[in-house]
């Protein structure tokens, strides 16, 4: 299967990195403070709304936090933070996420004894979905690929009430120190980590109900919280991160059970890392994709620079801050037949 993606990188490179920089894609990337690159490839799947997300990428997102039910009602938690001036609003798609509509200059959002007692995880918005999508049960092994800081995990917790399991792994000694903090001011029992890379997962010698890949990659995606991020990524270090998504992804579903689920996910808008990505498991493993709804998102795309994606790729979801209010994401949920 190396040699596979392989040829699949080697037969579609060119496409995939070649750019077109005129003096629109300069114009743009000087404008919004971004590589020319970039507004090249945003041009190819954006068209007329490119302009429209990069000014978007220029304006701080609202703050987020998923009330956590394994510590508290959320009722209680919104009446709690309410007497700290600050205003939550649920919402409505999501099962425990709110937005903080104001806040109170001290304490912050991360200081409060609420915080601290780990009634509630502060998070992007789009992050919210990818565990929603998986929707673990009680009664699931789920693995979570590339589990730090945590957030993901511990959704996937609450969700499952603390019942089930889940493996959680990250190779990085430091990361795992985070991961279980995270996992013990929350409250959560059901969670095992191993000190491990996602590539090596079989050698754990088990197979999962569901499996939740929230991919290490560009975070292009969150450049309205992060404005390193409109220059920190090359077309170089796009490839790398892409071999690996790829080799990650096709450990995940050979790990995954027949008539399992699998939710691949990234913080970021590349293609490159998204629909390209995905496609390999559909066209050379015949992966089945679900359709996600019921978020407020873009489709996932057919076509990328002349390379056509199957069809059913439609299915997969995008969010932008410009036409949904929240980072940069992609969504894909996957079924093993």
């Amino acid at each position: 299967m190396v040699n596979g993606i392989e040829y699949y990188l080697k037969k579609n490179e060119e496409k995939l990195f070649s750019y077109k920089i005129g003096e629109e894609e300069e114009k743009l990337a000087e404008k919004y403070g971004v590589l020319s690159y970039m507004v090249d490839r945003y041009l190819n799947f954006l068209g007329s709304k490119t302009e429209d997300f990069l000014s978007s990428c220029s304006v701080p997102l609202k703050q987020v936090v998923r009330c956590n039910t394994l510590k508290t009602d959320c009722d209680k938690l919104v009446d709690l933070l309410s007497e700290r001036k600050f205003s939550l609003s649920k919402i409505g798609w999501s099962k425990f996420g709110y937005e903080v509509k104001k806040s109170p200059e001290r304490p912050s959002l991360g200081a409060t004894l609420e915080y601290m007692k780990g009634f509630y995880y502060i998070q992007g918005k789009a992050s919210l979905i990818p565990p929603e999508v998986l929707s673990p049960s009680e009664e699931d092994i789920v693995l979570d690929m590339a589990s730090s800081p945590g957030g993901k995990t511990t959704h996937m917790a609450q969700l499952m009430k603390n019942r089930g399991l889940i493996i959680g792994l990250e190779k990085n000694q430091r990361r795992i120190q985070k991961i279980k903090s995270n996992l013990s001011r929350l409250g959560v029992a059901n969670t095992i980590l191993f000190q491990m890379n996602g590539e090596d997962v079989l050698r754990l010698g088990l197979s999962f109900d569901k499996i939740l890949l929230d991919a290490p990659c560009s975070g292009e995606g969150l450049m309205p919280l992060d404005p390193l991020r409109k220059t920190r990524t090359q077309p170089e270090d796009l490839k790398k991160f892409l071999k690996t998504q790829l080799e990650l992804l096709v450990s995940a579903y050979k790990a995954l059970k027949r008539g399992g689920r699998l939710v691949y996910s990234t913080c970021s808008v590349a293609p490159e890392e998204d629909e390209f990505v995905v496609n390999f498991v559909v066209k050379y493993m015949n992966a089945k994709i679900e359709r996600i709804s019921g978020f407020p998102a873009e489709r996932g795309l057919t076509v990328y620079k002349g390379i056509e994606f199957e069809r059913e790729i439609e299915d997969c979801i995008r969010t932008y801050p410009h036409s949904n209010g929240m980072e940069g994401f992609f969504v894909c949920s996957i079924r093993k037949e």
